[in-house]
């Protein structure tokens, strides 16, 4: 099926307008938008993802730039998302440049006809005074680093200098890594298989290959063999740093979709629970372990009421990968940047303490329990920690092992890089 590029680009401006007007999250709105798109073929698919999150990705700069162009209102905030997307192509894309203004002056008649004129005449200006825009944008915050003002506000407190390195991370594109199943194959014997098929990869952790280019997971051997995960190299430090044994009862008690689960069964012949509150993110579970040939007990559940589900026996091992703010994993979620307030930093804080206190009633003594996070804010780590470890003397924080790499900056904390996202980890052991 042929899809002419204004196609994509306005469907690429509803998806945007869907999660910056309406507040919808990114993936779903892509899903169903590609669901609607079935008969596209997959480059058509590919570039209609790469204009979503790429305008999300630099929503900030784009529009600072929109502004300056526009002397006026527009008559159709659809425009004014099919502008945006324009704008992505023509400071990012790969595309020739009077392509991009041609197919948006034709996207924009079967939005308003009568707007046509104005969209070619502010595409082209952008093109004349393109190197202006871009130094009038970088003299706004939001403009330099694409996230709201509080967000960056709140990173430069936390983290002075190394906020522009954060922030800047978050815009990359993220790698791709693979966790090797050490139940089918060693991590050396997968890289071989890798480099047979030309597909260059380096061994960045015990478990993890981190590809040179990204690639469809068909693509790779044994993957539905279960010889291979997707799960960034940040993620993978969870698994080794709970420190699991053959015959230990786990509970992952936020388990969804199953990554960190499946990892700690490849590790070891455990007795495990996944938990997951959203009985539909279950299946994800299910589903992947029954791809890598493991198996677990699966619940659905709250983890912060374990008086519901909870059967009385203590757990040895304990994974809280409580929810947060996703703010180490925007580079994989630019939405999240858009989505977000200041107020639901403290929220989740709220419910993590919640959580944690639930817990830790469930670890046996001597037992261990491995706090977890995908959040570079301190509110839902380091200080969420802090409270507990003062509330609780019987609690002994242990240092972490990320796998012979040193945190970043606090302990446990792994800020976003070339080879991982930003996670938090806390190692906490009930001593008498």
């Amino acid at each position: 099926m042929q899809v002419e590029t204004q196609h994509i680009q306005l469907a690429a401006s509803s998806v945007v307008r869907q999660v910056l007007a309406n507040g919808r999250n990114l993936t779903q709105v892509l899903d169903d938008t590609l669901r609607e798109k079935a008969a596209w073929q997959p480059a058509q698919r590919a570039a209609l993802q790469d204009m979503s999150y790429g305008t999300l990705r630099f929503y900030g700069q784009l529009r600072v730039m929109l502004d300056e162009l526009l002397h006026k209102p527009l008559p159709d905030e659809r425009v004014r998302f099919l502008l945006l997307v324009a704008l992505y192509q023509l400071q990012y894309g790969k595309s020739a440049p009077h392509a991009v203004v041609d197919h948006a002056v034709r996207a924009s008649q079967t939005l308003s006809p009568r707007v046509s004129g104005l969209v070619n005449a502010i595409l082209r200006n952008f093109l004349r005074s393109q190197p202006a825009l871009l130094e009038q944008a970088a003299q706004h915050p939001e403009g330099r680093y694409s996230y709201q003002q509080w967000w960056i506000d709140e990173l430069q407190a936390q983290y002075g200098e190394r906020s522009k390195t954060i922030l800047e991370s978050g815009n990359q594109h993220p790698p791709m890594t693979l966790r090797v199943n050490h139940r089918r194959g060693s991590v050396s014997d997968y890289l071989a298989s890798l480099m047979q098929l030309g597909l260059p990869a380096r061994i960045t952790g015990p478990d993890a290959l981190q590809l040179d280019k990204p690639v469809s997971v068909d693509k790779l051997p044994g993957f539905f063999d279960g010889k291979v995960s997707v799960q960034d190299a940040g993620a993978q430090y969870a698994a080794r740093s709970l420190d699991v044994h053959d015959g230990m009862r786990v509970l992952d008690a936020c388990a969804a979709p199953g990554g960190k689960t499946a990892h700690v069964l490849e590790l070891a012949e455990v007795e495990m629970l996944a938990l997951d509150k959203d009985e539909t993110r279950l299946q994800r579970v299910e589903e992947n372990l029954r791809r890598l040939g493991l198996s677990a007990r699966l619940l659905a559940g709250d983890a912060a009421a374990p008086e519901q589900w909870w059967d009385g026996k203590p757990f040895q091992r304990i994974l809280a990968d409580v929810p947060c703010s996703a703010s180490g994993v925007v580079r994989r979620h630019p939405d999240i940047k858009w989505l977000r307030r200041r107020a639901d930093i403290d929220g989740f804080a709220v419910q993590q303490r919640e959580i944690l206190n639930a817990l830790w009633r469930l670890l046996e003594q001597n037992g261990k329990l491995l706090y977890s996070t995908c959040s570079v804010f301190q509110q839902e780590n380091e200080q969420v920690i802090a409270t507990f470890l003062a509330q609780h003397q019987e609690a002994r924080r242990l240092p972490v092992v990320l796998a012979g790499h040193p945190p970043d900056a606090n302990e446990g904390q792994l800020l976003p890089n070339d080879q991982h996202d930003g996670f938090y980890y806390a190692l906490l052991q009930k001593i008498a």
